[in-house]
Formats: structure tokens, sequence, C-alpha cells
């Protein structure tokens, strides 16, 4: 192989960092390579240690970030031209510059306010020779690669949030699997245990003491009980730069049965006949806007079948409504499909596309098909119709992961409820889909290693739907 020739000055390439261009000066007088980073945080375990760090390629332009993960080898004290120490994190990656290749040990530092965020030392070239006359001798990469369409996605290793109240349960426990087969380092954190600190100059949460670093990804798993509380640590991690697999609106949104019923009625979306009412007085005028007893009374914040009662007859439902109100609780009054005969289907949308569908049979003298009060499953196959409800369904919630309930009605699918937090196990044990790595493999491609800018939104939208509405396509 022919030797290469450098200049004073190359453009380089990082492309396991996904780092597509940055202009390098070769300086024999350093023994190592240096890159320009900010943000270095070390993760991962103690026998398989990770570093995270953002890379500014651009000299003069700051919002181009790049952010990266690689095995830290350590730490090494580096004294520079003019006599500082620094102690530096430690890296092995591939360089590119023209054709050529090869692995280069890389030192982390701030170089902010320098000319050249990187820098080619002695060890780096150790098979190569520098002319220092001259420059570019392998061409000119430039940084207008920037502004043109995204490099392809670079795997590394995310640091991954998983918001819960409950670490032990199947879908936690099948998360934080699938997250470390895929070499990912995942923190499970008790949501009522973190505390933010609302700063517009540096927004932070806290959890035991101690300022949590940054993360690439937040999984919300957030219990009813919590929802406000858990929205607003959600909104708090988005602040600080991490993807949430879904917004706190979208969440919001979700837990709010009313206000989910009137986004979807927004949009034309299929549903059971609903009537929000304040009074059991107004049961008359209910009862033929519904078509009529049996109808499904439901509590706002019902979960899991809890909170679902059907009434059979106008006097149960004058009962159960009066009941309700006793207790100042908000309810739904919603048409009955008996066609359904005690069955729905739980479609499961990750990232605009049905992974996994299944039906669910309510046990005998039961309506209610919910696995938790004792319903069977099958897997199926969903229809074109219900696959384009589900996945339309999700992306006006705003939610890149949902559970979405549909009901077969002889006039077509109709749309129950949309989960922000659907359960993995049911679903996962009946059609032997791993949702879970399904869910990790969406966060990489959302977070794909691609040049962003520092001031655009932490979490892009998913559709836009009118003026009036907010990134996430839901009405704040």
């Amino acid at each position: 192989m022919s030797e290469l020739h450098l200049g004073w000055e190359e453009w380089a390439a990082l492309p396991e960092l996904g780092v597509p261009a940055v202009l390098a000066k070769t300086d024999t007088g350093a023994l190592t390579s240096a890159l320009h980073a900010i943000a270095i945080e070390p993760f991962g375990p103690i026998g398989r240690p990770l570093v995270r760090f953002v890379v500014q390629p651009w000299p003069g332009r700051p919002e181009i970030e790049i952010v990266c993960s690689a095995p830290l080898l350590g730490r090494r004290e580096i004294t520079s031209s003019n006599g500082d120490s620094e102690l530096r994190h430690v890296i092995t990656t591939s360089v590119r510059v023209g054709e050529r290749s090869w692995p280069t040990e890389i030192t982390l530092t701030d170089r902010t306010g320098m000319r050249y965020h990187m820098l080619l030392g002695r060890r780096a070239l150790a098979e190569v020779r520098v002319d220092p006359s001259q420059s570019c001798l392998q061409g000119v990469l430039g940084y207008g690669i920037y502004g043109k369409a995204a490099p392809p996605p670079v795997k590394r290793s995310l640091r991954i949030a998983l918001l819960t109240q409950e670490a032990e349960n199947y879908s936690c426990r099948r998360l934080i699997q699938a997250a470390e087969a895929r070499g990912h380092v995942i923190e499970a954190l008790e949501t009522r245990r973190c505390f933010m600190n609302i700063n517009s100059a540096k927004p932070e949460v806290h959890y035991e003491g101690r300022v949590l670093p940054r993360f690439d990804a937040v999984i919300p798993r957030i219990g009813p009980g919590i929802t406000q509380y858990g929205c607003a640590v959600v909104r708090q991690f988005a602040m600080t730069g991490a993807h949430c697999l879904n917004s706190a609106d979208a969440i919001a949104v979700s837990r709010d049965k009313l206000l989910a019923h009137q986004i979807l009625a927004r949009y034309g979306v299929p549903m059971p006949v609903t009537v929000f009412a304040s009074a059991a007085t107004e049961i008359a005028a209910i009862l033929p806007i519904v078509g009529g007893v049996p109808l499904v009374v439901k509590l706002l914040q019902a979960s899991q079948g809890r909170g679902v009662v059907l009434a059979e007859s106008e006097a149960a439902a004058r009962s159960v409504i009066g009941a309700f109100q006793n207790l100042e609780a908000h309810f739904l009054v919603q048409q009955f499909v008996a066609e359904a005969k005690g069955a729905d289907i739980r479609l499961l949308v990750i990232g605009g596309k049905v992974v996994a569908a299944m039906k669910r049979q309510a046990q005998a003298g039961d309506f209610r098909s919910n696995l938790h009060r004792g319903g069977k499953a099958e897997p199926i196959r969903p229809n074109k119709e219900e696959r384009e409800l589900a996945v339309r369904a999700a992306r006006i919630m705003g939610l890149e992961a949902a559970g979405v309930d549909i009901l077969r009605a002889h006039d077509g699918p109709k749309i129950l409820e949309v989960n922000s937090s659907p359960g993995l196990n049911g679903i996962e044990t009946v059609t032997g889909e791993n949702i879970a790595e399904q869910m990790i493999s969406h966060l990489e491609r959302r977070l794909g290693q691609t040049p962003r800018r520092r001031k655009s939104s932490a979490r892009p939208h998913l559709e836009k739907v009118e003026s009036g509405f907010s990134e996430s396509g839901l009405i704040l």
C-alpha cells in the first residue's frame, strides 16, 4: 500500500461516531490525537465502561451537535503545548482521510474557541508523511455537508431511563432485557422519587440526592395514579434534551378519556357514541343519544377495566350515574356495541406501524375483555381498515408507542381507547412477538447518529395536524 501524504491540515471523518466531516490539524508535535467534545459523561457497567459526549465539529457553529458514545479506554493526563495538564477520557475509533481509514486513539477535550476542533497526533500519523507546506492533499469535504441530507444512522450505545414505579413487573423487565441485549445502558427510575430543578439555563432532574446525567432517551411507564406528576417529570427530561418515547402532552391526553374522545372525534375517528353529562336527571335525554340501554358508564380515570360498568336497564343507569355523582367523579356514558359480544382487539402501534395484534374475549358473564379481569386472548391478523385506524389514532394522539383498542361493530371498526403505557405481558405471550425489542429498535431509529441543531425540539413531532395544535399534534 502506498504511503499516505497529508498536508498540515486535512479533512477527516469519524464514521463510527457519525461525524461526516471535521477539519483536523496534523500536529506532529502532539503525541495523541484530540477531538473537541462537551458534555462528557462516563456510563455503563464497570466491566464495560462507555462514555457519552457531544461533538461540535464546526468551529463557530456550536448549534451543530452530534451525540456520540464509545467504549472508554480510560483516562490519561495530557500536557498541552502551553504546559497545562488535563485528565482526559480516551477512546479508540476509526479516522478516515481521503480513501484511507485506520483506528486511532483519541482524547476528548473542550476546544471551544480554537480554530481546529480536531488534532491528529504522532500516534495517528505513524505511517503517514506530512508535508507542512501543503494543505488538504486528500481533498476537501467542507462543512456544507451538515446542511444536506443526514448521513445513515450509526449504531451506538444509548443511555436510557425507564420511568416506572414497578421495575420488577413483566413489561419493565422485558424492556431492560431488550435494551441490554442491544448493547444499551438502561436505568430504572422510580418516578415519584425524581424531583426537578426548573431552571431555564440548566434544567435538571434529581434522584436519590444526585443530579441525573443526560439521557439519550426516556421510556415513560407512568401509573394512572401519578399522571400529573409523572408528566411533569417526563417534560423535564425532554427539557434536558432526552428523547421521550411518548411525550408528556400525549400521555396526559391519553389519560383524560374525555379530552381523548374529543380530539379523536374532531378528526372524524369512528368511536362508540359517547356522552359527557353532569346530572343524573339528564338520563332521559342521554338514552336516545347512546341508543338506549344497555349502556356503558366509565370513570374518566378508569384503567384495566376498573371503573367501567354496564347498565342493562334505565333504572340501573340512573343508579350507577347517581353513585358516581355522589362521589363527585367525572364519567362518560357510552353506547354499548352488542355485536362485539364482549370482545375487542388490541393493536400495538410503534413508530406508525402495527407490530402485533390480539383479540381479547371477556369471560362468561362479563363484558370487559381486559386480561386483568379474566379475559382470554388469541393472536389475530387485523384487516387493513383496522390497521390504518389504529395508526391514525396513535398519530393524532401524538404517541410513538401505543396500545389501541378497537371494537368490531356492524358499521366498521370503532376506537375504544388509546393507551400510552400498554402492558407487554399479554400481547407478547399471545403473539410471540418481541415487542420490547421493537420499542428499543424504534428508539435507535429515532436517535440515529445524525447532526442536529441544539435549539430544535428535543422530541420531533409526529404530525402537525393544523394550526392551533402543539408540535406533538395535540390541542394545548
